[in-house]
């Protein structure tokens, strides 16, 4: 009989059968209100395709766009991105009022760090940034390439990035800077012949980071005679102008050196650690080439600090803190980590100078077997603490690749293709380091790791392999770990996709403002990591060295 399906008919013939949709447009008769109820409950990628839907009235499509979707697109991005960091923070949980008291709202306050996207005073794409933290989360990239060099430089090529501008300092180029929007290209050079001596050679580079909104972008850059000299970037004008230069020293190579405006940190072959300050005021008149000499205010001399070095200088409600962070040898039992810390207040006056150390007071074993049995008996009163004995991790046998401090996360590269996190806890008090925890996920020798906002780090092995990583699940509390499981980082591999880099323009290299075709556009000429890398919200930058020596950068862009 025809008009039935018999039971023992198969599946895939009912399912091949034709359906019939229903064609008339029964959502441009809603009211906007009615449809922004109605699509709040729909997930992302049925939201993605409702707002491709064309509707018949075609000047209504650009009214719901931005006055229906946009705050959809708010709401997502609240629920997936910033309500689960929210809930990590310490005590809402064990309250009742988690529900309703992390529920989506406009108000700052609930924003933690994303507050300026709802403050800013152009209207946020919410679309766009949460495509850009969904590619984050994934690991979805586009990946180019802009060559630098053609050889290799002594010492090596150093790099900084900041606001999508990548600076670079070699003592045969000079001092570069590069814009990342769209194709890179060079916006501005200076040789440092011209403002200072020809044998300056750079040895380390940074980049103001405080909140100075006007005027030019201040660079620093530390040399091989032991001065330091500041430049400015003058981002309209697109060039660079000396600003100060520091007379050399006896006390070695500067290493590395922390700039936050009026402040500048450096760190000397001699293990000494200088902290100056620049005149608050500074006359910025564009062409003025120089700037008021600035006030030594402390200067440490350390016998315990070995490299890698981290530098930073950060601002808080009490003050001023720079610090340094350092390797340091347990004998016979690996390495671990220190941090120096400085703290003043906001005219200068120095307040307070502390150490500490992730090693335990009172007991440094000498052979790595004996760490974790001996760190049973480190709990309060000799008593055994039962977290820390299982997540307690002894020593690196390898001495740290590289570190990165950025309170208050403190994270160590190892040549065993792990890293060690280890979380910092800094008040008016007391200064400490909690013990470190190992994160795996690479397959080879980790050559470097940066870490930066919101708790994000990225870190690069010697075979190319990138990883993003979640640091904030280090800040649960003892209680969390053992109850929901918290306190292992999440990571996620970068992996450029093929189709965005198979276009023509990536089968070229940058020089300059020119471009000209790659030497190897046809053959497998891959670049090498060299171990540093930096990244902010819509990228991560590598320095690389291709098989015939030339140095690269190679830049990820996640939007």
């Amino acid at each position: 009989m025809s008009g039935k399906h018999r039971r023992d008919e198969p599946d895939e013939a009912v399912s091949n059968k034709r359906l019939r949709f229903d064609k008339r447009d029964r959502l441009s008769s809603l009211s906007d209100e009615l449809l922004l109820v109605l699509l709040s409950y729909l997930p992302t990628h049925d939201l993605t395709r409702c707002e491709q839907y064309v509707f018949q009235d075609a000047t209504r499509i650009t009214s719901l766009t931005q006055k229906t979707f946009t705050p959809l697109w708010k709401a997502a991005y609240y629920e997936r991105f910033v309500r689960p960091r929210a809930v990590r923070i310490p005590g809402l949980r064990e309250t009742g009022f988690l529900n309703k008291s992390l529920l989506y709202s406009s108000k700052v306050s609930k924003w933690l760090e994303d507050g300026p996207l709802v403050t800013n005073g152009r209207a946020t794409d919410w679309k766009r940034q949460y495509k850009l933290r969904h590619n984050w989360s994934r690991g979805s990239c586009k990946r180019t390439e802009t060559e630098i060099a053609e050889r290799p430089s002594i010492p090596p090529v150093l790099v900084r990035l900041h606001e999508g501008i990548i600076v670079t300092a070699d003592s045969t180029a000079g001092l570069r800077a590069w814009s990342t929007q769209g194709n890179q290209r060079l916006i501005a050079s200076l040789a440092f012949s011209i403002d200072c001596e020809t044998s300056a050679v750079p040895t380390s580079l940074a980049i103001d980071v405080s909140d100075r909104t006007v005027g030019d972008l201040l660079i620093s850059v530390g040399f091989l005679d032991g001065g330091f000299g500041i430049f400015a970037l003058d981002r309209r004008k697109g060039s660079l102008a000396g600003r100060y230069m520091h007379a050399p020293s006896t006390n070695g190579t500067v290493t590395a050196i922390a700039f936050s405006f009026p402040y500048i940190l450096t760190m000397t072959e001699a293990q000494l650690l200088s902290l100056y300050a620049f005149p608050a005021t500074q006359d910025e008149t564009p062409g003025r080439s120089t700037f008021q000499s600035p006030r030594l205010l402390s200067s440490l001399r350390s016998h315990t600090a070995w490299p890698p070095l981290s530098l930073s200088i950060r601002s808080s409600s009490a003050g001023i803190s720079t610090s340094v962070a350092y390797a340091v040898p347990t004998f016979m039992a690996g390495w671990s980590v220190g941090l120096q810390e400085l703290r003043l207040a906001d005219n200068g006056t120095i307040l307070d100078s502390r150490l500490a150390t992730a090693l335990d007071e009172g007991f440094v074993p000498l052979r790595p077997s004996n760490y974790r049995n001996a760190a049973q008996h480190l709990g309060p009163n000799g008593s055994t603490h039962p977290l820390r004995k299982a997540r307690l991790v002894s020593p690196s046998s390898a001495r740290p690749t590289s570190l990165s401090y950025n309170h208050p996360y403190l994270l160590a590269a190892h040549s065993d293709n792990t890293m060690t996190l280890y979380v910092v806890t800094s008040n008016t008090q007391t200064l400490s380091i909690r013990p470190g925890r190992q994160l795996w996920g690479h397959t080879s020798a980790v050559s470097g790791a940066h870490v930066g906002d919101r708790g994000k780090a990225v870190s690069v092995a010697r075979s190319n392999d990138l990883r993003v990583w979640e640091l904030e699940a280090g800040l649960a509390p003892s209680a969390s770990i053992r109850r929901n499981g918290w306190g292992a980082a999440k990571s996620v591999a970068i992996r450029p996709d093929r189709r965005k880099d198979a276009t023509a323009e990536n089968d070229s290299i940058q020089v300059g403002n020119s471009t000209k075709p790659h030497a190897h556009a046809g053959l497998e000429d891959p670049t090498i990591s060299k171990g540093w890398l930096a990244f902010d919200e819509e990228q991560v930058v590598l320095l690389g060295e291709k098989s015939r020596g030339a140095q690269a950068l190679v830049v990820y862009n996640f939007a």
